[in-house]
This record gives C-alpha cells, sequence and structure tokens, in this order.
C-alpha cells in the first residue's frame, strides 16, 4: 500500500492518472462514445453496401428493359398489370 501512496505523491504521475481518467471516461468523446460511433459506423456501411446492391440490380433491370416486349414481360411479371379484357390469378406459397 505504502508503494502505490509513493507513485501517487510524484506530481507527474498523478496529472498523467488524471488526464487519463478524463480523457477514457469525462470527456466529450469519451471511450463509450468512440465504441458507439464506430458500431454505427459499421451499420452505415452495411446498408450502404445493400444500396448499391439494389442500384445495381435496378441498373440491370432497366437496360433489360430496353425493348417493348421486355417492358410487357417486366410488368405482367412483376408488377402483376393486365390488359382489359383479362383476368389475372396470383398463387403464394407457403
Amino acid at each position: 500500500m505504502k508503494k502505490w501512496l509513493s507513485y501517487l505523491k510524484n506530481k507527474f504521475i498523478l496529472a498523467t492518472v488524471i488526464f487519463m481518467v478524463y480523457a477514457l471516461f469525462l470527456d466529450e468523446n469519451d471511450i463509450f462514445t468512440l465504441i458507439r460511433h464506430n458500431r454505427k459506423l459499421n451499420q452505415l456501411e452495411i446498408a450502404k453496401q445493400e444500396v448499391n446492391r439494389d442500384l445495381l440490380k435496378s441498373r440491370k433491370t432497366l437496360r433489360e428493359l430496353g425493348s417493348k416486349s421486355e417492358l410487357e414481360r417486366y410488368a405482367r411479371e412483376e408488377k402483376y398489370f393486365k390488359k382489359d379484357d383479362e383476368d389475372i390469378f396470383v398463387i403464394f406459397e407457403e
């Protein structure tokens, strides 16, 4: 115990310990805030990758819809469009 007290009497070590406690726990950018920001950044990067994947898929679909027949096929299959004299039956598997 005396050994620890002798270290705390040194003003440089005491100032360093106080600074470290302040920087790690009491400052506006403490360790907990940094960890929280890092997690948020990782979540945003994952969301960015998903948006980029969706964008590539949409661009591919847009390129495929160049002709009128492809546009009509896409509208019927994906968006369930129909002509006036048709009936559409959608069957979902469970």
